[in-house]
Order: C-alpha cells, then sequence, then structure tokens
C-alpha cells in the first residue's frame, strides 16, 4: 500500500467503548483476575473441574460466570 490510512477504520479503532467488567455476565481469566483481584494461577486452579458451577466452556476457552463465582467468592473465608 501507498501509506493510506483509511479515516474510518481509524476513527472506529479510538471510538470502539470497552464494557465494564462488572456487567459483563462472562468474564475471560485475565479480566476475572483484575476484577476479583486474584491471580490467573489461582483462578485456573478453582475452575479446573470440568463440571465447576461458575465456569463456561466455550471450546477449550473458559469463561469465569462473574454472579456465580463472586457468591462463590463471597462465601468463602479463604482460598
Amino acid at each position: 500500500m501507498n501509506g493510506y490510512v483509511n479515516k474510518n477504520e481509524e476513527r472506529n479503532k479510538t471510538m470502539k467503548k470497552e464494557t465494564p467488567l462488572a456487567t459483563k455476565a462472562f468474564l475471560t481469566l485475565e479480566e476475572a483476575a483484575e476484577y476479583f483481584n486474584i491471580g490467573i494461577k489461582k483462578i485456573r486452579a478453582l475452575t479446573n473441574d470440568e463440571h465447576c458451577p461458575y465456569v463456561l466452556w466455550n471450546g477449550t476457552k473458559r469463561l469465569i460466570k462473574r454472579k456465580s463465582f463472586e457468591d462463590f467468592l463471597n462465601s468463602q473465608y479463604s482460598i
């Protein structure tokens, strides 16, 4: 290409808004670690069971059910 930048593409990139984590129903491991202030390794350990009630598996991708995981954490003394 000749260095021409599509202004619409550039505008779309800057206008893209991220959804606040508190409003998302499902979180990635990285998002859950940030939201709950828990390490990714600890979250992975807590969610390793394939029948874990607060995980949604999308193929091999693990998504954390934010509300269910929050309820679980609120019922724990320590993790």
